[in-house]
């Protein structure tokens, strides 16, 4: 499902216009973008909890040549489902 799919199923979900149902979808993306670095990340309890993670620097291979490389350390945003979103997906 992509994002305009997305949108028309909550618009039909919920019997809003799209154009509502896309500023409200924007506005929990902003939401959870400004809020994924706080220490308790962002959780919706039953469904999931957004977070960051650190990634600690690392010795690659490159598949082509097969030459080592380093990767760098990273953040990157990690995304972890509750209970009710696991028994669900079962």
């Amino acid at each position: 499902m992509n994002r305009a799919e997305l949108i028309e199923s909550m618009a039909n979900e919920t019997k809003m216009t799209k154009s509502s149902c896309e500023a409200w979808l924007s506005a929990f993306v902003g939401t959870v973008e400004k809020n994924i670095k706080k220490p308790d990340g962002v959780k919706l309890i039953g469904f999931g909890t957004f977070t960051v993670s650190k990634r600690k620097a690392r010795t690659g291979r490159n598949p082509q040549t097969g030459e080592s490389i380093k990767i760098p350390a990273r953040t990157v945003p990690v995304f972890r489902p509750g209970s009710d979103l696991k028994a669900k997906s079962k």
